[in-house]
């Protein structure tokens, strides 16, 4: 596997100009959102899950049965983009829609246990992963992430707010 370009030879970079951070940042989390999305797609020994399925099953497994509009906005996504997420695994059978006891004119939607079970495996296989990948950095670097952590939350929380509205934290 090759060592993607560091930030100084990033081709997006305009010769003479300092690096932005915040476009650095950008580019870093793009990257790294494209490497777990296909890594996770292409190691699972399980079959895979389109990662947008795999974050509505998370939601679920902490908070099952859930309503449609609590999942739009854990996921902030549009109704009709969960409704079809909701639909296909449906279909797969790793989520049920039921009408919410509580109100009747409302629906939920229930972890199955094959959802559970499917779940754990992915979690499972993307721990594996995650671990082989961290021990191909060395002790400062997995410092440096560990730490940077709780901030990359906080920068999130706050840029949700910009665009949201809310407070999360």
């Amino acid at each position: 596997m090759s060592a993607r370009p560091s930030p100084e030879a990033s081709p997006s970079r305009s010769a003479g100009q300092e690096p932005d951070a915040a476009r650095l940042l950008t580019e870093a989390i793009t990257q790294l959102h494209r490497a777990l999305r296909s890594s996770i797609q292409t190691d699972s020994p399980r079959g895979t899950l389109p990662m947008a399925q795999v974050e509505l099953l998370q939601v679920l497994g902490e908070q099952s049965p859930a309503h449609i509009g609590d999942l739009t906005a854990r996921r902030h996504l549009a109704p009709s983009t969960v409704s079809g997420l909701i639909s296909r695994i449906i279909g797969a059978g790793l989520v049920a829609r039921d009408v919410d006891p509580a109100d009747h004119r409302s629906s939920v939607v229930t972890l199955t246990d094959a959802g559970r079970e499917r779940l754990a495996a992915w979690t499972r296989d993307h721990k594996d992963h995650m671990a082989t990948a961290f021990a191909a950095l060395d002790d400062h670097e997995r410092a440096v992430i560990a730490e940077a952590l709780p901030v990359l939350f906080r920068l999130a929380e706050h840029l949700d707010e910009q665009t949201y509205g809310t407070d999360l934290g």
